[in-house]
């Protein structure tokens, strides 16, 4: 059993978030110590860190209760898993296309501000309507 601040300094996530997650149900309840502390389990460190790589791939955390979920009987869950997964996919692409767009017109605007002699094309951009 691992104290919370072992928790936080291992999987780099604070106290707050820790209790948010059980409060709203991402987290099983943590077993409690006679002094009422918090000890996290093996288990519970592998659903943090599932948790933690659900986030990073952009899921919501409502997303990721569905998915804590579907994993618990993977087997029967698998198509829903996969329409969830193939929507994050399509979100990530469509975020992907314009961050690509933004960098293509942020690269121009560099080369135009450093050629102009006068005024700043960048911020003469951002001031006017897109």
């Amino acid at each position: 059993m691992h104290p919370i601040g072992t928790i936080t300094r291992r999987l780099e996530v604070s106290a707050d978030t820790l209790r948010y997650y059980e409060k709203i149900g991402l987290l099983k309840r943590i077993y409690r110590n006679e002094a009422g502390r918090r000890l996290y389990s093996d288990k519970d460190i592998s659903r943090l860190k599932f948790i933690k790589r659900a986030q990073r791939m952009g899921f919501t955390l409502a997303e990721i209760g569905n998915l804590l979920s579907f994993r618990e009987n993977p087997q029967t869950a698998q198509p829903q898993v996969r329409e969830l997964a193939h929507h994050k996919l399509k979100e990530i692409e469509s975020h992907l296309a314009e961050v690509t767009t933004l960098k293509k017109e942020l690269s121009l605007l560099l080369s135009l501000c450093e050629a102009s002699a006068e005024g700043c094309p960048i911020l003469e951009n951002l001031d006017g309507d897109a």
